[in-house]
């Protein structure tokens, strides 16, 4: 029990800079409270005491604002930062090294009893801030959640899942979605270097509708040409051609945050 304690404090020693000793994490960091009190309510809950597992849970939501089912079952090094307003689900599964932000939700979306209705973490997920994931299904290790997103589908080992409903960005090296050295580190808040799939997307229809339009200006720049060089008829080019390229490329890529 105790060199499990000493994990869990070393663990949140790593990842919050604010940490400054071992005894200030123990005494005043409410998430290691939570996880505390969830081990007591959860060994409650697989005895068949269920109503004292309950309640210990309900104590616990009273003492650090952080709602744990005393069904779900938590790994180790798990660190809910700040975390006020968690709420996780009866057949919720946190995977070891998971980093859970404040007003995150891991919940479900039947009403079915004796089913899996609550998400899966793998190892060393990050769910950030605000992020609401919806349904029994697996988000894979190394995964990212970023903040206020809304996943409602599996997420792929190492990706990272953005917007609403939540957008895949796929990892390019198979361990990080966010990872731009050779080196992993831990990232704080899930926070990604990569575009919004959809910003992506945007972006690419933009140059794709601007290389259209300098494409049609050359051919009636070309077909004016030869009008005046009397190869081909002189009423050929007609008033309303696009001579010029008017599509503002640069602004709205601007616009789009390019």
């Amino acid at each position: 029990m105790f060199s499990r304690l000493r994990s869990d404090i070393q663990c949140i020693l790593e990842r919050d800079p604010a940490a400054r000793s071992g005894w200030e994490v123990l005494t005043c960091y409410p998430g290691l409270h939570a996880i505390i009190l969830h081990r007591g309510a959860h060994w409650c809950w697989t005895h068949e005491l269920k109503w004292l597992g309950r309640f210990i849970s309900h104590i616990a939501r009273w003492l650090t604002g952080i709602e744990i089912h005393p069904g779900a079952v938590i790994g180790e090094r798990v660190f809910f930062d700040h975390a006020m307003g968690v709420v996780v689900g009866e057949t919720a599964e946190i995977g070891d090294g998971c980093t859970i932000y404040q007003g995150v939700t891991l919940g479900g979306t039947s009403l079915y009893k004796g089913e899996k209705r609550h998400p899966t973490l793998g190892k060393n997920v990050v769910v950030s801030a605000g992020a609401k994931v919806l349904g029994g299904f697996l988000v894979g290790d190394g995964a990212k959640i970023g903040s206020n997103a809304v996943v409602i589908k599996p997420v792929p080992a190492g990706a990272t899942a953005v917007g609403i409903p939540a957008r895949i960005i796929p990892s390019k090296t198979g361990e990080s979605a966010d990872v731009t050295t050779a080196q992993s580190k831990f990232s704080a808040y899930g926070i990604t270097l990569e575009d919004d799939p959809l910003s992506q997307a945007m972006k690419g229809l933009i140059d794709n509708a601007s290389s259209q339009e300098h494409q049609i200006a050359l051919l009636w720049q070309a077909i004016e040409k030869l009008s005046e060089s009397g190869k081909t008829h002189r009423d050929c080019v007609p008033d309303d051609a696009a001579l010029q390229e008017t599509f503002e490329a640069d602004k709205l890529n601007q616009l789009m945050g390019k």
